[in-house]
């Protein structure tokens, strides 16, 4: 396929030249394990040559024994910080060095991550007003990328964090953008979607006009209140990161946050009180679920910098 090919993401159309090379899915099982994968999984043996050039930020709360994101990024050899509670400072330096740490100025204030999401956001503005960050879930265990559907791990090449900052620099009105879930459907016919919700590996404008806000679902929030400003919001398909199931690990929101609720409702319930013209509550596989309509935000197109 050409590398020049205009994509119909299924939500737009984005000029994917200059990026590596896309390998549409397929749903036929047996011609999707017969595609040779040798050559990705030769790519992700080889150290990382693509750095990132904006800040990586991991957010961490009572995990310094499981400290999965920072392992994978060690193994990319991309460098970052681990935000902390001041309470927790001792426990995190018997992982990391002193100056792999930022120490929040508050602790246990019971309201999720949200508070450390401001205190990055406003750090990474006082570092580089114009620029972007990084902002990672400490429960991501690798990344990857995907050939015909095929998902094949990179445990040493991290080239697509610099790889996807540099394509979302192409235009001035990405605010929020990311690397989707490697449990997600496969799929898509496009390397990325546009104008969808962005969740746990996130590259966020330091200039956005939002702030992280509530308790539940921040996430979601936070990219409805962004494409509902009319800015676009990428989530890049042909890489994944291995985000770890919601309650499967012990620490994080999963002791403060998830554990007092009624099978979730109280999450989907407050971003249809916050959204009720696009989330609905229902109730899949057991537990609440927020249904989000994203069509309306198809006619937020994306502008394309001037650089001369």
């Amino acid at each position: 396929m050409s590398q020049d090919t205009l994509f119909d993401d299924l939500e737009g159309i984005c000029n994917w030249d200059g990026m590596p090379k896309f390998y549409p899915p397929t749903r036929d099982t047996e011609l999707r394990n017969s595609y040779d994968v040798s050559d990705f999984q030769d790519m992700g043996q080889k150290p990382t040559s693509i750095f990132p050039s904006y800040p990586v930020y991991i957010i961490s709360k009572g995990r310094w024994e499981k400290t999965k994101t920072a392992d994978s990024l060690d193994s990319l050899g991309i460098e970052y910080k681990v935000v902390v509670e001041p309470c927790e400072v001792e426990q995190y330096l018997s992982r990391f060095r002193a100056n792999q740490l930022l120490v929040l100025p508050f602790e246990n204030l019971g309201l999720g991550s949200v508070p450390a999401r401001n205190w990055v956001l406003d750090h990474a503005r006082s570092e580089s007003p114009n620029g972007r960050h990084w902002i990672l879930d400490d429960n991501i265990a690798g990344f990857g990328h995907q050939k015909h559907g095929r998902r094949i791990n990179s445990p040493k090449n991290g080239d697509f964090f610099g790889q996807c900052e540099s394509f979302a620099d192409r235009f001035n009105n990405v605010t929020m953008a990311g690397i989707r879930y490697r449990f997600h459907h496969n799929y898509v016919k496009a390397p990325l979607l546009k104008n969808t919700r962005i969740y746990s590996c996130i590259l966020l404008s330091n200039n956005s006009k939002h702030r992280w806000r509530g308790k539940y679902n921040e996430d979601t929030d936070l990219s409805l209140r962004i494409l509902k400003g009319g800015d676009c919001t990428l989530l890049f398909t042909w890489c994944y990161c291995n985000k770890m199931s919601t309650q499967t690990m012990k620490g994080g929101n999963t002791d403060n946050v998830y554990a007092d609720t009624n099978n979730r409702l109280e999450f989907a319930q407050s971003l249809a009180d916050q959204h009720p013209d696009v989330v609905k509550v229902t109730k899949k596989f057991g537990r609440w679920h927020h249904d989000v309509n994203y069509k309306p935000f198809k006619k937020n197109h994306l502008h394309e910098r001037d650089f001369h």
